[in-house]
């Protein structure tokens, strides 16, 4: 869920191709026949899910960049290349299908007239399953999450080299977690109210308790957007009464940058509350199994409270600016909104150290058991 490069989303254009000429497209630069067609939701690029005519794999996503990114073909290079790596290493992650010509992706118009701005296209890979949002989570699936969020990390972070990597370094790229500041100039899209008498409490909370220790963080290539839409699971059990779920599809690589592992965590934590029935203990569960791959450093786990605060505060003020920009698109804008400024009210309510002891007993409790 990017929104370009720098910290202004107003700039991107959304792509906003029918179906029809989204399967000429498919036709012309990959020389695939679409057999049927739909169109996917999407924050601000356009996807679109397509059955095909050919031997082999026959489904796929037809993503199209938005026309801010699309203008940055080494950060989506690194995307794609991040991708291929994952799954070159046993990661449930989509891979490329090559263009007419060979490559990875390819710049089109988006009209036909004089002057149609132009995107980024690829064909990626259909991945099966059902997302996280679609499911009553248990623990035994949050600590899958929680072990994924560390492992792909570790994985990027040690074995990606190719060239385009260098783009990852996106200094005021809104979400980036280290730029919590930057939503000072979004915040007016919140209004007067309570929730933004809360943001601004967590913004300064940042500027002092997070921006200083920055530095004793240790850095990584983050994912950066491992919510409940983007992780797909099927199950792997017949008990309906206890479910278990494994990791089948991991998606959306547009949020990638250089971060820190921790932000990684903080960020699969907020998600994960959002659907839960008992948030506050999600995140002893999430840590967990990060911590099974890759335990946190006392400043880490003392920055996480406020990471997760901060995570919520810009999902929550750039969606409400985006749909200000983009009302037709609301609903998909503001779905994290219905349930998220409920819980970022009721962190602070019960305040940091009590959200920390039940999380960090929670993590206590699994050196001596099994995940559930």
């Amino acid at each position: 869920m990017s929104s370009g490069t720098e910290c202004q989303p107003q700039t991107l254009t959304k792509p906003a191709l029918g179906e029809r000429e989204a399967a000429e497209l498919v036709d012309r630069v990959f020389g695939l026949k679409v057999s049927w067609i739909r169109s996917l939701p999407s924050y601000d690029d356009q996807n679109f899910h397509v059955h095909v005519s050919a031997e082999g794999a026959n489904e796929y996503v037809l993503k199209i960049t938005n026309s801010e990114d699309s203008q940055e073909p080494d950060l989506i290079e690194a995307q794609t290349q991040a991708m291929m790596l994952l799954h070159a290493e046993g990661f449930p992650s989509a891979t490329p299908y090559l263009t007419k010509d060979g490559n990875i992706m390819s710049l089109e118009s988006g009209g036909t007239r004089p002057g149609s701005k132009k995107y980024m296209v690829r064909l990626l890979t259909y991945l099966p399953g059902t997302p996280v949002a679609k499911i009553t989570t248990n623990a035994q699936i949050l600590y899958e999450i929680g072990r994924l969020a560390a492992s792909v990390d570790k994985v990027l972070s040690e074995k990606f080299q190719h060239p385009s990597v260098k783009s990852l370094h996106r200094g005021q790229f809104i979400w980036n977690l280290a730029n919590v500041p930057l939503l000072d100039q979004y915040i007016y899209a919140l209004g007067q109210n309570k929730y933004r008498a809360v943001v601004e409490q967590v913004i300064e909370q940042f500027k002092g308790k997070v921006i200083p220790k920055l530095s004793s963080f240790r850095a990584c290539i983050n994912h950066g957007d491992l919510n409940d839409h983007n992780i797909l699971v099927d199950c792997s059990s017949a008990s309906l009464e206890n479910p278990q779920y494994r990791v089948s599809g991991i998606l959306d690589f547009s949020d990638m940058s250089y971060g820190y592992y921790v932000f990684e965590v903080a960020i699969a934590i907020m998600y994960m509350m959002i659907e839960s029935p008992d948030p506050l203990s999600v995140g002893g569960h999430v840590l967990a199994g990060f911590e099974s791959v890759l335990p946190l450093t006392a400043e880490e786990r003392g920055a996480l409270f406020v990471l997760v605060s901060g995570r919520f505060a810009q999902s929550l003020v750039i969606a409400a600016h985006t749909a200000l920009l983009y009302p037709e698109n609301k609903e998909y804008l503001t779905i994290t909104a219905k349930t998220g400024w409920k819980h970022l009210m009721t962190m602070f309510e019960v305040g940091q150290d009590a959200v920390e002891k039940t999380w960090f007993e929670t993590v206590q409790a699994y050196t001596h058991r099994a995940p559930a």
